[in-house]
């Protein structure tokens, strides 16, 4: 990725979408579990696809926060991502 101002802000939108991504494919399953549909056997693939969406996501908010010329807002923003993807990821793995 070219070295420009732009990058980390590409980044961390793509952590972003990537990281909602994984929660709501992480969050379908067991909203069925919940309503108890019956057909819930590809629940399992969801939350699999869900927990690497989120890594992917917490990975690339790792590699902005990495890079050396950061304004503070976007220090703060991959902070933020790394926190909100690590609780996420965490949660969706112990349930």
């Amino acid at each position: 990725m070219k070295e420009t101002s732009n990058a980390v802000e590409q980044l961390l939108s793509r952590s972003f979408l990537a990281g909602l991504a994984g929660i709501l494919s992480c969050v379908t399953p067991l909203v069925l579990f919940a309503m108890q549909w019956p057909g819930q056997s590809w629940g399992n693939y969801l939350t699999g696809l869900g927990l690497a969406l989120q890594l992917l996501g917490l990975s690339l908010a790792v590699l902005a926060l990495r890079k050396k010329n950061l304004t503070p807002t976007q220090k703060e923003k991959a902070k933020k991502m790394v926190l909100v993807l690590g609780v996420s990821l965490l949660f969706f793995m112990l349930v």
